[in-house]
């Protein structure tokens, strides 16, 4: 089989704190998904070239309660890993759970309901399987006795884990204090993954924050409980020094997970962000991978040039019959398949059937319902994420408004606050194509839909912008508005999250019992850094 090359992002759009594991000849990647609902998407592949999502591992309302977190709350930083025939989950959900446990036979699932771990005080736990039997459960923590030197200041913990009783048992150790050079005042050390290689135990985290200035550190020890020694060719990746105005840049890389594949080579999955301009991106963090070498007994990304390349070469070629999550591709749905397509998510916890593949067939039928996309409930929404610079979505929907309060159409949604909002309503009981900015009416058009027929929505992202379309007639599109798109990056909206393209319907605060119904979806991607 010849060489290929692989495309980064390997998974384009909001897929932040990739971990990976494999289990034989087969890859298992799982990611954060914050107030997303099914949680913690599982990703599939036999040689790390094509990815296939699989499942959730948090896809019953029991095992993930959500209501009231806000968008960038609920999951944060999962971590995979197989051992003697289970696969098992660490992760922390930051509003009730705290950190926890789930294991499964198949990571296809059903996943087992979340085990609390108490006493692990932090984030983004990982668990290590030693070659003597023994197991551990590394994380981020709060600095000794509490007492903080600096602005960013933690450490990372450990304790032994009881992997047949699922807790942990014996003293908590302290690991690293600060980082990598604490007279620097190193930020946010987290992320902690343990490799055991070649007699030595290497500690790899990020360090720098989840922003701009993110890295990968590495520390080593001969024995499981230290003392680490930081490497002294940290960072071993990041793109913080790089000049901002490079062409098609990706910043912020860090967060990175290690595993060796069936041939003796090293890769990493790690978050990198793909800004428009300056530190401004919609799409969120991402999961990118690249090759990784040993050298005089560390780990070193092989970059092939100081900046992080669209792609690398890899041992694999490209299936087509399979759904693509990175390069430039068109996803479309015609809702004639049941279940509905698992790349769909839900803000918070789905508890009761609003929304339905048969109740029209060959279209999606949402229930109109009081909750609001800017409350912290589960709204009338099914999303799908931007995973581009540019591109577009867009639908096709049936829907006649009863009163002014009833909405449904089209959300290009980052928070609760910030979202745009694409819709047809009711206004003097004639029919009215919105548009909204947050909770606030940007603009209202009379139009005259006859009653049953299909009304076109478009969302069109070009780096900094967002045109809104509509139309009367297929592929017939009316230029509505073009607004701006840093509103709803994340420098300017905060919060860990990308934006997702929404079909989203509600009735304001007011019971009704009328629906919507969509026609199809699709999503297209034109990204310039594909196309060289």
């Amino acid at each position: 089989m010849h060489s290929q090359a692989f495309t980064n992002p390997i998974l384009a759009g909001f897929y932040p704190d990739p971990s990976i594991c494999r289990a034989g000849d087969d890859y298992y990647l799982i990611n954060s998904s914050f107030a997303y609902y099914p949680g913690l998407p599982v990703f599939h592949s036999k040689d790390l070239m094509n990815w296939q999502q699989i499942g959730y591992a948090m896809d019953r309302p029991e095992q993930l309660p959500l209501e009231g977190s806000g968008v960038s709350r609920g999951l944060f930083a999962p971590a995979i890993s197989y051992h003697n025939g289970t696969f098992y989950i660490v992760c922390t959900e930051v509003s009730k759970l705290g950190n926890f446990v789930i294991t499964a036979k198949d990571p296809k699932g059903p996943w087992s309901n979340p085990v609390q771990l108490p006493q692990v005080n932090g984030i983004d736990p990982s668990l290590f399987f030693d070659n003597d039997g023994k197991s551990y459960i590394v994380y981020n923590s709060i600095p000794p006795d509490n007492k903080t030197l600096w602005n960013g200041h933690r450490t990372i913990r450990m304790y032994e884990f009881d992997a047949a009783n699922l807790k942990v048992k014996g003293s908590e150790k302290l690991l690293i204090n600060g980082g990598t050079d604490t007279a620097k005042h190193p930020v946010w050390i987290e992320g902690p993954h343990l490799i055991n290689k070649d007699g030595w135990y290497y500690l790899v985290c990020a360090e720098g924050g989840t922003g701009y200035n993110h890295s990968e550190v590495v520390f080593r020890s001969k024995s499981v409980e230290g003392p680490f020694i930081s490497y002294e060719n940290n960072p071993i990746l990041t793109q913080r020094q790089l000049d901002p105005a490079r062409k098609n840049p990706v910043t912020t890389t860090g967060h990175a997970d290690f595993v060796e594949d069936k041939s003796g080579n090293w890769w990493a999955v790690f978050l990198g962000c793909r800004p428009y301009e300056g530190d401004f991106y919609n799409a969120g963090r991402e999961t990118f991978m690249a090759p990784v070498v040993w050298k005089d007994g560390w780990p070193d990304f092989n970059l092939g040039s100081p900046e992080l390349k669209y792609s690398y070469p890899i041992n694999a070629q490209i299936d087509k019959s399979i759904e693509r999550f990175n390069g430039n591709y068109l996803f479309r749905d015609e809702f004639d398949k049941i279940p509905l397509n698992i790349r769909y998510s839900f803000l918070r916890t789905v508890k009761e059937s609003w929304y339905s593949l048969t109740d029209n067939p060959g279209s999606l039928t949402l229930r109109l319902r009081p909750e609001i996309c800017a409350g912290k409930s589960n709204p009338s929404f099914v999303g799908f994420r931007q995973a581009h610079i540019k591109g577009y979505a867009a639908t096709a929907i049936q829907f006649n408004a009863a009163a002014e309060n009833e909405k449904a159409g089209l959300l290009v949604f980052q928070n609760e606050k910030n979202h745009y909002y694409l819709c047809q309503s009711l206004k003097n009981g004639q029919p009215v194509i919105e548009l909204y900015k947050g909770d606030s009416l940007f603009l209202s058009r009379a139009v005259k839909i006859k009653k049953g027929k299909e009304l076109f929505f478009k969302a069109e992202a070009k780096g900094d912008q967002y045109t809104f379309s509509y139309a009367l007639r297929k592929n017939k599109w009316v230029w509505l508005e073009t607004l701006d798109g840093k509103w709803l990056s994340t420098k300017t909206a905060g919060g860990f999250v990308g934006c997702m393209y929404a079909m989203y319907v509600t009735s304001n605060g007011k019971p009704s019992t009328n629906t919507a119904s969509f026609n199809w979806f699709e999503a297209k991607n034109d990204d310039d850094a594909y196309q060289q």
